[in-house]
Formats: structure tokens, sequence, C-alpha cells
């Protein structure tokens, strides 16, 4: 059935599922944020009828707070989002606590660090493991399924983003006999993608269309990346070994790995000197190498993003597994894609036989082992490299990737857990966890690496390689030099380390100084956009400066307004014109402007 009108898809919603709505829709992407709007609105208003959204990552444009972020950032969103982008209504109310009590949101993975401050989110968060959601979403009730699809100019329709879960929920709601309502919204600009997305003219029992629907796809802003971000895309990039596979998450330090990969096959002997300083005076690795990709590697990611585009336009991605189902030939198979404006372009604009050489497909069958046909799956998931982030590590190889020590979730576990595990049940792969050593609060630094870590999302018996700024090695030697002999002193307390252990000498310059050095040995590579930048020139300026004062202290900032007050404002006039700070007239404007020229100057 197709509906024209958004409210007459609604009504036959209300209509097939009697009492409470228990409503998937996918994370990310797919999305039909308008259709969810009103939906959301209407069950609002009729306390008779329950409603429960069951959904991970719900996406929603920054809200930048304060004269500095205000006006660096509605400028930049409406370019970036359109301004009739439609916002999710019930993160709004999740936020303020004004969702009334009839109505829940689930969610099993949150945008990072949107929902801390969310009682509401907080509380009706679900801890698990992607391979996990579709049986427990069943179990709970779950009645329907919305989502955003594509369509083809001959009328066929497409999963588009997201096949991931919907493709699992559809087959096992057929298996347990349960009914499950499916209406698609189709949006013109979302990448068809074929092969298991492609589903059959009959697959959806509503199909929407309709020009309200066709507002901007949510693109990532391309973000700078940092010295310490770049240091550990380097030292990564040592791991992954030519014909193998790889699996990348989400993030700066994705990217910075995705970078030296790029920067490794295209420029080997600078790439080789690069290693060499970073690596002065550490021991080897046998799974260490600098060689060019001459077979290539095959991807397997449960999140499909902008990283593989930069691997495959290099060179890198292109060793292909053969699917048994399909008898077709794939680069990279994937459960669901969110990136960059430029990514999705080159996903609509790939030639047909290359784009169906990327398979969206079911997450049961991106994120472990237990196919119909195991072997096969086993075969070509050789050499697998399985990179992730985390918040924090502790000494002894926990890893804190998704909640604070208090509770509070962050994001959540998503795959990490299947792709450490399913490392661990291949022989020749490897885990490997990337995180910053230090962190700034406050304007004071912190430690990541621990001897305590609070929750664990990752326990140590299944540990395998962490990666800091200061390389890959034993927790102690890529710990920061300021927090070692404190952790070493911790560890030798609780009897974990002998009483005259001494952290290595190699290890001793584990300092901010040092990557500056590097940085400094390479800078032709360490480019803060080396993939390209979604900023003008003078944006991409006051962005390290607005991440000066965001890490600042009070003390720091006001040393830098008064670097400002002292600062000619003439080398900077254009960021100044950029922010409407050319000729303050208020207080506030004032003191931002010197904070302001301060970071500018820094």
């Amino acid at each position: 059935m197709i509906f024209r009108d958004t409210n007459s898809a609604l009504d036959f919603l209300l209509a097939k599922v009697q009492g409470p709505i228990r409503l998937g829709t996918p994370l990310g992407l797919g999305k039909p944020n308008v259709l969810l709007n009103r939906l959301y609105e209407r069950m609002k208003a009729d306390p008779s009828r329950g409603l429960e959204i069951y959904t991970a990552l719900s996406l929603d444009p920054p809200d930048p707070r304060g004269l500095l972020a205000e006006r660096f950032g509605r400028p930049f969103l409406a370019r970036q989002f359109g301004a009739q982008y439609p916002r999710l209504a019930y993160i709004a109310d999740q936020l303020h606590g004004t969702m009334p009590a009839h109505v829940k949101v689930h969610e099993f993975y949150m945008q990072a660090g949107q929902l801390q401050r969310s009682a509401l989110a907080q509380q009706s968060y679900i801890s698990l493991n992607y391979t996990h959601v579709t049986p427990t979403l069943l179990d709970r009730g779950l009645n329907c399924i919305v989502q955003l699809v594509a369509r083809s100019p001959e009328g066929r329709l497409s999963l588009g983003s997201n096949p991931d879960l919907t493709l699992d929920l559809n087959d096992l709601a057929k298996s347990r006999g349960r009914p499950l309502v499916k209406i698609a919204v189709v949006h013109d600009s979302m990448p068809f993608m074929g092969g298991d997305a492609e589903v059959p003219d009959d697959y959806f029992d509503a199909v929407v269309m309709g020009p309200e629907h066709q507002h901007e796809l949510f693109a990532l802003p391309r973000s700078p990346l940092d010295p310490v971000s770049h240091l550990i895309g380097l030292h990564a990039s040592h791991l992954v070994a030519d014909g193998g596979t790889l699996q990348i998450g989400i993030g700066s330090l994705a990217e910075a790995l995705t970078h030296f990969l790029v920067h490794r096959q295209r420029n080997n002997a600078d790439y080789r000197r690069l290693s060499a300083l970073a690596g002065q005076g550490r021991p080897s690795s046998p799974f260490f190498s600098a060689d060019l990709f001459e077979t290539g590697l095959y991807g397997t990611s449960e999140m499909v993003m902008d990283s593989f585009m930069h691997l495959r336009r290099a060179g890198v991605l292109k060793r292909t597994v053969r699917d048994k189902e399909t008898g077709a030939d794939h680069f990279l198979h994937g459960g669901f894609f969110l990136g960059s404006k430029p990514f999705y372009e080159w996903l609509r604009t790939l030639p047909p036989g290359e784009r169906r050489s990327i398979g969206m497909t079911r997450i049961s069958k991106v994120n472990d082992l237990y196919d119909a046909d195991e072997a096969a799956l086993r075969r070509q998931r050789r050499k697998a490299r399985f990179f992730n982030s985390c918040m924090k590590t502790t000494l002894l190889g926990e890893a804190i990737s998704d909640t604070l020590a208090n509770g509070t979730v962050v994001s959540g576990v998503g795959g990490q857990y299947n792709f450490v595990a399913m490392s661990h049940e291949l022989a020749d792969s490897l885990s490997v966890l990337m995180m910053k050593s230090t962190r700034t609060e406050k304007g004071k630094r912190l430690s990541n690496v621990v001897f305590e870590g609070g929750h664990v999302t990752i326990p140590r018996h299944l540990r395998d390689a962490v990666v800091t700024e200061y390389g890959v090695k034993a927790m102690l030697s890529i710990t920061d030099s300021e927090f070692q002999d404190a952790l070493a002193d911790q560890a030798k307390r609780a009897g974990k380390l002998e009483k005259n252990y001494q952290v290595p000498a190699f290890a001793r310059n584990n300092t901010p100084s040092r990557i500056a050095s590097l940085i400094q040995s390479g800078a032709g590579a360490f480019l803060p956009y080396p993939f390209g930048s979604d900023f003008t020139p003078e944006e991409e300026r006051l962005v390290e400066a607005l991440e000066i004062l965001k890490g600042s202290g009070p003390s720091a900032l006001a040393g830098l307004a008064l670097k400002g007050f002292l600062s000619s404002p003439g080398p900077h006039a254009a960021e100044l014109a950029r922010m409407k700070l050319e000729t303050p007239v208020s207080l506030p404007e004032r003191l931002n402007r010197y904070l302001l020229l301060g970071a500018l100057a820094r």
C-alpha cells in the first residue's frame, strides 16, 4: 500500500496494531524522522495507548549554547543540515525530562555523550551486544518497524543504510509466528544498495512517499585530527597485514588509522621514516608491518563510513570474497552506513558493478561467525584486524568503553564485544583497542590508564592489543610518563608488580613534548584534515581556537583573555568577522572577543 500523506500512513499503522505501539526503528541514518515525530506527537496526546520506541544512535545536530558556540555553530549547522532538518522530538523531551509516563524510548547505543544528563534516557537504556538485539526486542513485544529506505528509478526498494537488524527481525518474527507491521519511508537521496539490502515489492506493509521526507540526510561533519590521534593512527596502522581483513569503529582514531594506511600505500618511504621516528627504541612485534598492500584488504565492518571510501580509492581495499548465497564478489560487507556528504555522494555515484561489490547485509552475518556456512566466513576473515576505541584501560587489561564509574552511560557496547570475541576465535587475528593515554578535565591532565576502572566493557581475559599515542605494548609502557610511577607504585602495593620493577627506559619519554617533536618531523603527513573539510578556512582556525577554550581551566582562560586583550586583531580579522565580533558593543561580546583572540594567537 502506498501513501503520499504521512497522517494516513499513521492511521494505517494505528489500525493494524491494537493496544500499545512497540516500535523498532533503525539506528543512525535509517530513522524516518518526520514520521517518527508525527507519531510521537499523536501518542503523547493519547495516554490510552502506550508507545515504546526501541532504537539506537538517535542522531541529533549539536545545539550550541553560549555566545561563541552559537555564532560559530548556527551558520555552519544551517549549511550542513539545512534550515528545515527535522530534529527528533523525543530527544528534546528526554533532555528536558518532559516525556509523558506512557511513552518510553529505549536505546542500546547512544550518540556519544548526548544523553549523559538525561535521567529518562539513562533509566531506559538497554545494555546489549549488537547481535543480541533482535531476540530481545521480540521478547519485549515489538510489533512494528518504521524505516527510511531507498527507491530505484524502476521502483525497487532497498533498506539502504540499515539492513542490519531489519532483516534479522523480520526472519525471527516469521519463525515465531509473530505479526510485525513494517512501514517504509522513501528518501530520494538515500543510496540504493543491492544484494541483501534489496527487498521484494511486498516486503513492507506500507510505503510512504512525499516531499516532506526529502530533508538533508544526517551527515557527520568532518572534524580535525589532533596530534595525539595522528600518532595513535600511525602506531595502529602497523598492525594491519596485507591480504587481511579490516573492521573499523567510528571517530577520529579510526580516521587517523585510515589516513596512515593510505599514507603507507601512497608514500611508503615517508611512512617508514615516520614509523622509525615514532618507534625509536621500542621493541618490535611480529604483528608489525610497513609493507605495501599488494593483495589488499577485505572489509567486514558493522559500520561502513568514509574510511572505506578512502581505502578503496587508495587501492588498499581490493581483496574480494565470494558470497556463497548470491555468487557475488565483495570487497566490503557492512551492517549500516553513516558518514559525510561526500561519502553519500560516492555511494550514489558508484558504477552499478562497483556498488554491488559492497554487501550491505544483516548484522548477524557481519558481527559473528555463527553463519550457516561458518567455515566460509573463517576462510574469508583471514588476518583479521578488529579496531575499536575505548575510554580507559586498566593495568591488568580491562577496557572501559561505554559507561562511567558512577553508572552513567556515555554510548553503548554496540558490536565491540562481538568483534573482540570473534578475534579470539580466529587463529591469526587481532582485537585492537585504541585510546588516548590522557584526557583533560577542567584544565587538569588525567591518565586514561588506571588501576581500577569501574564498569568494564571488555574483561581482561579477552585483552589483546591496546594502542595509545605512545605505541603498542605492555600497559605501563604506553602510559603517559607523568602517571607511570604512581600507577607502578599502586600495582606494587597490590602485589601485581615486583617491588624492584622499573618502567623501561624506552618508555620514559612518553610526553606531550615528544609527540610535538614527532609531529614537527613529519608535518606533511600530519594534516588536520587529511580527507577534506566541511569548514571554510576561517572556520578551521576557529575550530582549533574553540577547542583550546573548551579544554582550558579558569586560570588558563584568564591568561588567554589577557593575551587577547594585548593582541592585535588585524591578523584575525576574518575570524572576528565570521563571529560578528569586529566591533563588540556589550561586555559579554568584548570578553568573548578577548578570549577568542587569545586562543587564535596561541
